[in-house]
């Protein structure tokens, strides 16, 4: 091997070694290769007529031209017929690429449009899918806000609140922010106004000879007195005299008190005297008949709820003309709505305690309104009206809250309170006990669940959640605030959160001195009267659940003797619900707007819608006079 041939040699070797290095799409613009390519590579750019023509693939002719070229020319002569043999092949090449690609590029054309339309496709039905998707987990998560915290508050066997959140005391505010300035005022009225004139009679009154009227009321002291003011009703109606009410001990309450022993029998009589006949007792020939054989008895399944008058006229007169009595027992919501007959007035010891109250709630500066006389009679201190002006700048409103937590409520309500499974085997024991058709109703059929009772705002307002509401509405920490009611079911622990941040809460109990409060020990019903008497004479009144009878009778009577000066906080407990499941996603600033909201919506005192309780809404033609 020549000279000449050792440096071919040399940059064949050498070529061949780039070509390992180099990419093939570079070598193919760089280099004059000799290395033979398979034809079936996609990369090869050598030309076909120097490969055997057409599209096939002649690797032998291909080989031994190369080699020769290789062989007998110099290193320039190869360079320049390596340029001019390829500049035809590319062109030949390149009309061929452009024929092939035209046709590839038709169908890739085709092809790339179907793919996008598949594509797309297929990304819409992903994103309906996560649409739903994070749907069902936003429903679950809010589900879980509501059961988690009671599934820790049973681990840990506290009751503390599930809305602990909002109600850390850096979160609420405190003393530096004025109060709304509609906080302890009723929202504006139209120029209308309402004035009492049930007392205002234009009738005879009645000799009540068709004979005797007998009731023996259930209940509580509220749903008693519901049940006096019906009887008066129908004793008018029926043309009848009527018997001092007789009170049926209940084992909720137990309270044996009867009528004389919590209003004034004198006064009740002679202040109806121009309506209706009563008497204390039946006549002798009449008390020692069989009531029930004779078919005067009348219970509260003979008599459907909120009767209308035609019912007493048609099924209750007859009884009366042939047997001169009827005794109805239980009597509970048994008439329709009428007007109020105003004509009970406390005995005097409870007029005399409910003074005490009234007085060291107001700091005894006391500011006596027209009200408080109806309320505490001759024990509402008279006082000229500068006098009162002034007590009532220099005294501190006080605000009554109805609190109805006991366990009676709790228990009846089938909700759950975070307590566990010992609280949940309580209030079962207590159904079983005093609410047995209840139970029976549960085991037989498919009631809501508790979580489904809470969300409608079935559920009584728990002491946290009351905490939470009356802090969102602005009452500042130095507030005064009387709680009403019986025993708070859970006691102080379950109270913890409303005297931490409202000091100076009171009840009758805490009011009251041992030696005051010991002649109503054991008497719930009387016990009920202060709360009724301190709670219709407060700056404000606010309820936890608008179907008590005891928040239902203050509230009229508040709206009935008020004059629009008495306000009272009615929520809506379905809207309470709503913020109440949403307290752990939003921050304190959003829910006190919405708690404002909502309860200036029910804060309004409208005219009593139909049939709605006439106790509740007395702002009617039957018991008010409209003013133009």
């Amino acid at each position: 091997m020549g000279g000449g041939d050792a440096v071919a040699a040399e940059e064949v070797v050498g070529e061949e070694e780039e070509e390992e290095v180099w990419p093939s799409g570079f070598n193919s613009r760089s280099h004059c290769s000799t290395t033979p390519r398979k034809a079936s590579s996609p990369q090869s750019t050598t030309p076909s007529f120097l490969v055997g023509g057409g599209g096939g693939s002649s690797s032998s002719s291909s080989l031994s031209f190369k080699t020769r070229f290789s062989t007998e020319s110099t290193p320039l002569d190869r360079w320049r017929w390596c340029n001019l043999l390829q500049m035809p092949s590319y062109l030949t090449a390149n009309k061929q690429q452009q024929l092939k690609s035209g046709k590839r590029k038709v169908v890739g054309v085709r092809g790339w449009r179907h793919r996008k339309r598949v594509r797309g496709l297929v990304f819409m039905v992903m994103l309906m899918g996560l649409f739903f998707l994070v749907n069902w987990w936003m429903l679950s998560h809010l589900q879980e806000d509501v059961s988690l915290p009671r599934k820790e508050m049973a681990s840990n066997g506290t009751t503390t609140s599930s809305f602990s959140s909002l109600s850390e005391m850096d979160s609420i505010p405190g003393e530096i922010r004025p109060e709304p300035s509609d906080l302890w005022e009723e929202p504006l009225v139209p120029a209308a106004s309402w004035t009492p004139c049930a007392d205002q009679r234009d009738w005879e009154a009645s000799d009540g000879e068709n004979g005797y009227i007998l009731v023996s009321a259930n209940g509580g002291i509220n749903q008693q007195r519901v049940a006096i003011c019906n009887a008066v009703a129908i004793a008018r109606m029926l043309n009848s005299t009527l018997v001092i009410p007789n009170f049926l001990y209940n084992s909720v309450w137990r309270d044996g008190s009867q009528f004389k022993d919590i209003y004034q029998e004198e006064y009740f009589i002679n202040y109806l005297k121009s309506d209706i006949r009563i008497v204390k007792e039946l006549p002798k020939e009449l008390s020692s008949l069989d009531l029930e054989a004779i078919g005067s008895l009348i219970t509260d399944e003979d008599v459907m709820k909120e009767a209308k008058p035609s019912y007493f006229m048609k099924k209750i007169l007859p009884i009366l003309h042939r047997n001169r009595v009827v005794h109805f027992t239980g009597f509970g919501n048994r008439l329709a709505f009428d007007p109020i007959p105003f004509h009970l007035q406390f005995v005097d010891k409870i007029q005399k305690t409910g003074a005490f109250l009234v007085k060291r709630m107001r700091q005894h500066r006391p500011y006596w309104r027209s009200m408080d006389r109806n309320l505490l009679g001759p024990f509402a201190e008279k006082s000229d009206t500068k006098r009162r002006k002034n007590l009532r700048k220099a005294t501190s409103r006080y605000l009554a809250m109805h609190l109805r937590f006991e366990i009676d409520m709790a228990a009846y309500s089938l909700c759950d309170f975070g307590g566990g499974k010992e609280e949940r085997d309580e209030l079962e024991q207590y159904r079983a006990i005093h609410f047995p058709v209840l139970t029976l109703l549960k085991k037989h059929k498919k009631l809501p669940s508790a979580e489904t009772l809470r969300s409608e705002g079935k559920c009584p307002l728990t002491p946290e959640e009351a905490v939470l509401m009356l802090a969102a509405l602005g009452f500042k920490r130095s507030t005064h605030i009387y709680i009403a009611g019986a025993q708070i079911y859970g006691g102080r622990s379950r109270m913890a959160a409303l005297t931490s941040l409202y000091p100076n809460l009171v009840t009758k109990e805490t009011l009251l001195s041992s030696s005051e409060i010991q002649q109503f020990r054991n008497f719930s019903s009387q016990l009920a009267a202060l709360d009724f008497i301190v709670s219709a004479a407060a700056d404000a009144f606010a309820m936890t659940d608008s179907g008590s009878q005891l928040s239902s009778l203050v509230s009229g009577y508040r709206m009935y003797y008020g004059g629009g000066k008495m306000p009272t906080i009615r929520p809506n407990k379905r809207r309470l619900a709503s913020i109440f499941l949403k307290n752990s996603t939003i921050e304190w600033k959003e829910f006190e707007q919405r708690m404002r909201k909502a309860v200036r919506q029910t804060k309004k005192v409208i005219e009593r819608p139909i049939a709605r309780s006439v106790y509740r809404h007395p702002r009617c033609l039957e018991c008010m006079c409209k003013l133009e």
